[in-house]
């Protein structure tokens, strides 16, 4: 598998993608995590419910205690101390319940945050590199099995721009016909080239 280029320019452009996209991603999951923390800090008022909530419960429930054994008054007085740490726990479970919606809130905008940007520049990064695999670990293939430059001039001419053909001959193609070396030599590197691959060492001489 051909993850880089042959070619030191092209080589140099992808490692700087490369280190691009991670610091990319590093740079969202930060923005995502100071998003997260913006959005916590409305889960306060929610713990200092669900706190006041637990400490009057436990008041109402140790003053209900403290007149539950007095004499002949049985449990009559305990009973509305009682009945107010039952509304202590409600408002505890009041505040406990926000305190979770603001949890989910804050994990959902951090996911979105970060997901969004990462997918947008690390699926067309992902199919840049992808496609540049592809096509050099197929042609380093075709180089290995037999260093003939002859399919990648072929190539070159289906797929070059007529200028840059023009620049190598006036008739690439009657040259290639020819066997003319010089000409499929030049072509091939062309193409190579642009595929991001050099040709082996009995090729190039």
């Amino acid at each position: 598998m051909k993850v880089y280029s042959d070619i030191p320019a092209r080589r140099v452009s992808q490692l700087v993608a490369d280190i691009g996209v991670v610091l990319w991603v590093v740079l969202w999951v930060r923005v995502a995590q100071r998003v997260h923390d913006a959005t916590m800090a409305l889960a306060e008022p929610g713990r200092e419910l669900a706190g006041a909530g637990a400490s009057f419960r436990g008041t109402m429930t140790s003053a209900g205690n403290g007149v539950d054994d007095l004499p002949l008054l049985e449990d009559r007085v305990a009973t509305p101390f009682l009945s107010a740490a039952g509304v202590g726990s409600e408002i505890e479970q009041a505040g406990n319940n926000l305190v979770t919606a603001v949890e989910r809130v804050a994990l959902l905008l951090a996911v979105t945050t970060a997901l969004v940007p990462i997918l947008i520049v690390g699926l067309f990064w992902l199919v840049q590199r992808l496609r540049f695999i592809r096509r050099a670990g197929a042609a380093q293939r075709f180089i290995d099995a037999a260093p003939d430059l002859d399919l990648f001039a072929l190539r070159a001419m289906a797929n070059q721009p007529m200028p840059r053909l023009a620049k190598i001959s006036d008739d690439p193609a009657g040259a290639w016909r020819r066997g003319d070396s010089d000409v499929i030599h030049a072509l091939a590197l062309l193409e190579l080239a642009e595929i991001g691959l050099r040709p082996p060492p009995m090729a190039a001489a």
